[in-house]
């Protein structure tokens, strides 16, 4: 994509996008004539309480005004669903929900907020009806090309004496990446682990070896490395792995089928750093902010000059408009969240 381009559509997907999650908790006064309660309506995802129903007849001139302001930013905020489906290049494309304004959720929390500038929407969700769970055993190289978020995948098999300053960077810039652990490393290193997963760090499979290619073993063979794994990310981690990422990238349909059948997507890369050959670590930020793109998962190692870019990764991603999230986080049909309201309604 070309810069401007790029710009144009983080926009949009920004518009499309962005809300306030209205807190609340408990029952609130009802401050509005017209306001009825209805505990059977539910705010969606944006609210926890009881919503409202509202019949604007009964509401007086100037609240019926907001109301109406409200109905008619929903018709031009709301955004459809779109399915899940298999591309001939990028195999499995994951779904992304659509969002619609919740109207009368919208104009309680205006009215709430004594009509003030801008206009807290709360928005619900619209479920695609197609998701990955229904296209069956398929690799995932990408999020949904609408969705403005990305996600840092490290294979972790070596290097780990990198480890902790790559940590400190996540949390310094508070970035969530997906850590995928070769069972064998994991194995020898259980307290470089741990502490990747007291940082609050998605914790995903790499297989056990990182010797033969999956490709090349039998069905059986392919079972056992991701078991082995599984296991021990169980028992040293506590945590039950949903994510396979093959070493080398290397997989044939027997390998996806393998991991499919034992509850786990694999998870392939769009933008791959290539820091196992220790490029600059300027060379790398350059590489990312260039091809950064909608979805992408990018790719990296604990390696020396990966270390050294990430903070200049997250920052340009963040730069460019994009959310950062774990590999979960983007591929799911969730859009990505932001705290700021659209304007100009």
């Amino acid at each position: 994509m070309n810069g401007m381009w790029k710009k144009g559509f983080v926009v949009v997907a920004f518009f499309a996008f962005a809300f306030v999650a209205v807190s609340r908790s408990g029952t609130i006064a009802h401050q509005v004539a017209g306001l009825q309660p209805n505990p059977a309506a539910v705010v969606g995802e944006s609210a926890g309480g009881t919503t409202f129903d509202v019949d604007p007849a009964k509401l007086d001139p100037e609240r019926r005004a907001l109301y109406d302001r409200v109905a008619a930013a929903a018709e031009k905020l709301r955004t459809e669903p779109i399915d899940a489906k298999e591309d001939p290049v990028w195999k499995a494309i994951p779904a992304l929900n659509g969002r619609e304004v919740d109207v009368d959720a919208t104009f309680e929390a205006a009215v709430k907020n004594g009509g003030k500038e801008p206009i807290p929407f709360v928005f619900r969700e619209i479920p695609a009806k197609v998701t990955l769970d229904d296209l069956g055993p398929l690799p995932i190289y990408k999020g949904n090309p609408r969705k403005p978020m990305v996600s840092l995948m490290i294979n972790v098999a070596w290097k780990e004496e990198n480890l902790p300053g790559m940590l400190k960077t996540l949390r310094d810039e508070n970035v969530k990446a997906t850590f995928f652990f070769l069972g064998s490393w994991l194995k020898t290193h259980p307290e470089e682990a741990k502490r990747i997963a007291a940082e609050g760090h998605e914790l995903a499979n790499h297989a056990y070896w990182h010797k033969t290619p999956l490709s090349q073993l039998s069905d059986e063979a392919v079972r056992k490395e991701i078991l082995d794994t599984q296991k021990l990310l169980k028992e040293t981690l506590g945590v039950e792995g949903t994510l396979f990422a093959p070493p080398s990238g290397d997989f044939d349909a027997n390998t996806v089928k393998v991991a499919h059948d034992l509850g786990l997507r694999t998870i392939l890369w769009s933008l791959d750093t290539i820091d196992w050959k220790e490029p600059g670590a300027e060379t790398i930020v350059r590489k990312v902010a260039a091809r950064l793109e909608p979805g992408s998962l990018i790719l990296m190692h604990p390696t020396e000059s990966a270390s050294g870019a990430l903070r200049g990764m997250i920052q340009e991603a963040k730069r460019q408009g994009y959310a950062l999230g774990t590999v979960s986080e983007t591929i799911s049909p969730s859009p990505a969240l932001t705290v700021e309201t659209p304007t100009g309604f």
